[in-house]
């Protein structure tokens, strides 16, 4: 038993930001398409969360695009989400706003109350700093591996050129 323990706490995050229902946030998730990364940023109001001390713990974001809503949970904990970034913060007297998606428009607000923006969002984590500082030494050396390849593809050609117009010039 201590040991399921030890494991779940090895996959948990250093630090989250504290999120609660009633939230406006911004998720930045890390999205892989193909051989390409790239991060998409999903804003929207937090209707629901879940299990917040668990390594399994989650939000569901919700937001309208195009009219249609849209809600989409996120593992805090997963490496696929990068930053969770608190905009708004409102009074709700629930955990889980299932209400808010029958309203639309003015219906729809909620109550704003001031916070820190700053204090709630500036969270450190020292384990995932330096996990992008060693993807950007890969990523570096990996450029690096590249233009050396490409400069002696074009030593070769340039050599090639030369032996090429030596010919020319002695017939």
């Amino acid at each position: 038993m201590e040991y399921i323990k030890e494991l779940n706490q090895s996959f948990k995050k250093g630090a989250v930001v504290d999120v609660h229902s009633g939230d406006t946030v911004k998720v930045h998730q890390k999205i892989r398409e193909g051989a390409k990364e790239r991060v998409q940023i999903f804003q929207g109001l937090v209707i629901r969360t879940d299990r917040k001390g668990s390594h399994t713990s989650r939000i569901t974001v919700r937001r309208i695009a195009s009219g249609i809503g849209v809600e989409k949970s996120f593992l805090l904990h997963s490496p696929l989400v990068l930053k969770v970034e608190v905009t708004k913060r409102s009074k709700v007297r629930r955990k889980y706003l299932s209400y808010m998606r029958k309203l639309t428009g003015k219906s729809a607000r909620l109550q704003g109350l001031d916070f820190d923006r700053q204090a709630v969002n500036n969270i450190v984590d020292h384990k995932a700093e330096e996990e992008e500082a060693k993807l950007a030494e890969e990523t570096a050396k990996i450029a690096e591996a590249e233009a050396a390849k490409k400069a002696e593809g074009d030593a070769e050609l340039e050599q090639k050129a030369a032996e090429v117009a030596a010919r020319h010039e002695q017939a």
